[in-house]
C-alpha cells in the first residue's frame, strides 16, 4: 500500500483529501502544506485551536488552498436557508436549535461533542455569521468510558440570540433536526425528509404593553401559512469538490476555509473545558 509521504513527494499531485482520525489532521495537513499540495480536510479541521491557527498561517503563507469538509453547508436545502435567511425574511434571529442523535457510532478517539457536533456548528456559524461570545456544555459518559456519548451545548451570541445543540450515541432513532426562530417566521430544517426538508412557518409572537404596563402585557401569537420551498439537489459531494477545484484553479477563499474550520474548533474546545467543569459558561 501507498504511503502517504511518497503520494506528497510526487510531482503530478497537486491537491489531496485527508480523511483520517482528527488526531493525526494537523501532522497530516501540515506536512501536505509544506511539499506544496492543496488540502480539503475531513471535520473537524483539528483537535486544537493552536494546531488549526498555524494550518491557516502556512496555507495564507505558501499560497494554497485549505478547506475543510463541512459538507452540509453544500447541501441545496441550507444555502436555500441561508438565502431565506439573508433575504430577511425571518427577521431577527432568536435561536437555532439542533438535534442530532443516532444509536452509535461509537467513537473510541472523540467524544460525541467532536464527533457529531461539528455539523451543526458549522452549519450554524454559515447561516448566523455573527461571533459567539460564550459557551457551555454538559455531557455524560456511560459503559466504564472517560468518552461522553450523549452533550448538550449551548452557543450564546449578543442580542439575546442562542445556538443550543443535542448530541448523543445512545437514541432509539436517527434524528436530523435544525429549528431557527425568527422574530417574522421559521424554518425547520429536516434533513431526514427526501423531498420537504425545508419548511417556513409563517408564525411570530409580539408582546403588546397593556394600559398598566408591562405586568399586563398582552402576548399575541400569529400563525400564518407553511411554505416549502424548492431547492437544488445536486449532492453535496459533488458540489463541494467542485468548489474545491474552482477555489484551485482561481485562487478563489473556499466558502468553508480553514478560518470556518477555526471557529468550529475553538467552541468544540471551549465545550470541551465546560464539560469538565460541570456546565460553566466559558468566555470566548
Amino acid at each position: 500500500m501507498l504511503h502517504y509521504k511518497d503520494v506528497l513527494k510526487r510531482s503530478d499531485v497537486d491537491a489531496v483529501v485527508i480523511a483520517t482520525p482528527v488526531s493525526t489532521h494537523y501532522a497530516i495537513a501540515k506536512q501536505a502544506l509544506e511539499a506544496g499540495k492543496h488540502v480539503l480536510i475531513e471535520k473537524p479541521i483539528t483537535d486544537k485551536v493552536s494546531e488549526a491557527e498555524d494550518l491557516i498561517e502556512s496555507s495564507e503563507r505558501l499560497g494554497l488552498t485549505l478547506m475543510v469538509d463541512h459538507t452540509l453547508i453544500y447541501k441545496g436545502a441550507v444555502r436555500k436557508i441561508k438565502e431565506i435567511i439573508d433575504s430577511g425574511t425571518l427577521g431577527d434571529i432568536y435561536y437555532f436549535d439542533a438535534v442530532r442523535v443516532n444509536l452509535g457510532l461509537f467513537q473510541q478517539d472523540v467524544n460525541v461533542l467532536w464527533d457529531l457536533a461539528p455539523h451543526d456548528l458549522s452549519v450554524m456559524d454559515y447561516l448566523i455569521d455573527k461571533q459567539p461570545i460564550a459557551v457551555a456544555a454538559v455531557g455524560s459518559s456511560h459503559f466504564h468510558s472517560h468518552i461522553e456519548n450523549i452533550a448538550y451545548l449551548t452557543v450564546k451570541y449578543e442580542n439575546n440570540l442562542l445556538g443550543h445543540i443535542h448530541v448523543n450515541w445512545l437514541a432509539p432513532t436517527k434524528t436530523r433536526l435544525t429549528i431557527i426562530g425568527g422574530s417574522k417566521k421559521m424554518i425547520v430544517l429536516d434533513d431526514m425528509e427526501i423531498s420537504e426538508k425545508v419548511k417556513i412557518y409563517d408564525c411570530s409572537v409580539s408582546m403588546g404593553e397593556g394600559k398598566e404596563g408591562m405586568f399586563k402585557a398582552r402576548v399575541q401569537y400569529r400563525t400564518g401559512d407553511i411554505w416549502i420551498p424548492k431547492w437544488d439537489q445536486t449532492d453535496a459531494m459533488k458540489v463541494e469538490c467542485g468548489h474545491f477545484l474552482e477555489c484551485i484553479r482561481e485562487g478563489k477563499q473556499p466558502i468553508t476555509d480553514g478560518i470556518r474550520g477555526l471557529k468550529v474548533v475553538r467552541i468544540l474546545e471551549a465545550a470541551e473545558r465546560s464539560v469538565k467543569k460541570d456546565g460553566m459558561m466559558i468566555k470566548l
